[in-house]
């Protein structure tokens, strides 16, 4: 989980996030995720201003889940990366769910087709029951209710620019698993460009 934000975000697509809540267990395989850093060159990053209350936790330590809440109607679930102290998250943008998908169903009726229940940062946190009782739940931990484990790395990784966002747009740190079935519709402008799977990342 150390490095600079851009490199270790790739290396989290095929990553499994782990929810066991008391109705059962969802599993999902990251497909798509983005990338922020608070350095000062990422003006949409929330840390940008420093260690407020509210983005504490995205400077450290590394492997901690951020979870906050977008536009007063949803939560959004976070990766936090090192080092410490730089003020690095990795949004989950999207996941495949590899295990409890009809449970995944109940939290998401309206999901017509599987690819539906985990495609977009909303959807991820509703499937896998994710809120704000998670913040700073220690991803890596064995006995946390969320974890991260580390999964096969994609045949193959695009990157482009951001969604949703109106600050730092040029930057081609949103990255996701090519062809992949789950990853969100993107129709913002901005030229993806490919890269190789990377294999550093989780410990």
């Amino acid at each position: 989980m150390l490095g600079p934000v851009d490199v270790v975000a790739p290396s989290l697509l095929g990553c499994w996030l782990v929810s066991d809540r008391p109705e059962g267990r969802v599993a999902l395989r990251l497909t798509e995720v983005e990338a922020y850093s608070g350095d000062g060159m990422d003006p949409a990053a929330h840390s940008h201003r420093g260690p407020t209350p509210r983005a504490a936790i995205m400077f450290g330590p590394p492997g901690r889940l951020y979870v906050y809440f977008s536009y007063g109607v949803h939560w959004c679930a976070n990766v936090v990366v090192g080092p410490e102290g730089r003020g690095q998250a990795v949004l989950l943008r999207a996941g495949e769910v590899v295990e409890g998908e009809e449970l995944a169903r109940t939290r998401r009726p309206t999901a017509r087709v599987a690819r539906d229940l985990a495609r977009g940062p909303a959807r991820l946190t509703q499937a896998l029951a994710i809120g704000p009782d998670d913040l700073d739940t220690d991803l890596l931990s064995p006995a946390s209710s969320v974890r991260l484990y580390r999964g096969p790395a994609p045949a193959a990784i695009t990157a482009g620019p951001r969604v949703g966002i109106s600050l730092a747009t040029d930057l081609p740190w949103r990255f996701w698993e090519h062809g992949a079935a789950s990853v969100s519709v993107f129709r913002a402008g901005g030229k993806p460009r490919r890269r190789t799977a990377g294999q550093d990342g989780l410990p």
